[in-house]
């Protein structure tokens, strides 16, 4: 009986044995690839294999164009891809006052708090180019960056950018607004009452001037106009609208500041 006992616990201890010099031969000496080197493995000599025609990654499956570029047919579209409300108004302010703010002021005239410090000046949207231009084309600069401006595609998702877009937009708007523009039992007011009814003086409505501590980018300190997508940039110069740097050309500072939202 003990002598069968032995037997088998030497089976054991022998098996156990061949089994782990095998894995650790098979684990060590085993092949693999390497990233970006070569291999006799494959027939085309890459070692990395091409994906399968067709698929995507996981969450880029980006079917609709416009929605993620802005852009149709490689032109900015004019034009919001999906409906906007109260809520996405809302969402677009907020996300607005955090990334826009310290170049475009909370009113858009593009002296935000760091540009009155120093900073490129940033794009009044109140210009009269800005108050033409297609809403693809902010869309298209806050992803892209333009200038000075970085793109902030990273930091923002695009709904959000929309968001921002469709609020860009209702600023410009209130800079004009009459009272048939608002729904019924809204009311528009002069801002410099706004302004007298808090307390501020009413020339607290009136333009801003840019401090002469702002620059404006250029090599000959002139002013600049963005381009228009495909075409080449115009030369700076005193003649020249003002610059953007930023999200988009510049103008003048809006004659008003517009409402809070």
């Amino acid at each position: 009986m003990k002598q069968a006992s032995r037997h088998i616990t030497l089976a054991i201890a022998a098996l156990s044995t061949l089994f782990a010099a095998g894995c650790r031969q098979d684990m060590q000496d085993e092949p693999k690839f390497f990233p970006q080197r070569g291999t006799s493995f494959y027939a085309d000599g890459r070692s990395v294999r091409p994906q399968v025609e067709n698929t995507v990654a996981r969450n880029q499956l980006h079917e609709d164009a416009y929605f993620y570029t802005g852009l149709t047919n490689g032109k900015e579209g004019d034009g919001l891809p999906f409906p906007v409300t109260e809520q996405v108004l809302a969402r677009g302010q907020e996300r607005y006052n955090v990334y826009c703010t310290p170049c475009h002021s909370r009113v858009g005239n593009g002296i935000g708090m760091i540009v009155q410090r120093g900073y490129s000046k940033a794009g009044s949207f109140h210009s009269a180019r800005l108050e033409t231009a297609p809403l693809g084309h902010f869309f298209h600069v806050i992803s892209n960056g333009y200038g000075a401006m970085p793109d902030y595609s990273a930091q923002i998702v695009p709904a959000d950018r929309w968001a921002i877009v469709a609020y860009i937009k209702a600023l410009q708007l209130s800079q004009k607004a009459t009272q048939a523009d608002v729904p019924a039992g809204a009311h528009v007011e002069p801002l410099s009452s706004i302004a007298e009814r808090e307390g501020l003086p009413s020339s607290f409505a009136d333009a801003w001037t840019l401090p002469a501590t702002a620059v404006t980018g250029t090599s000959d300190n002139g002013l600049y106009v963005l381009p228009v997508p495909g075409t080449a940039a115009p030369a700076s110069g005193a003649n020249s609208p003002a610059h953007t740097n930023s999200t988009t050309s510049a103008g003048s500072p809006a004659g008003q500041r517009a409402p809070q939202q």
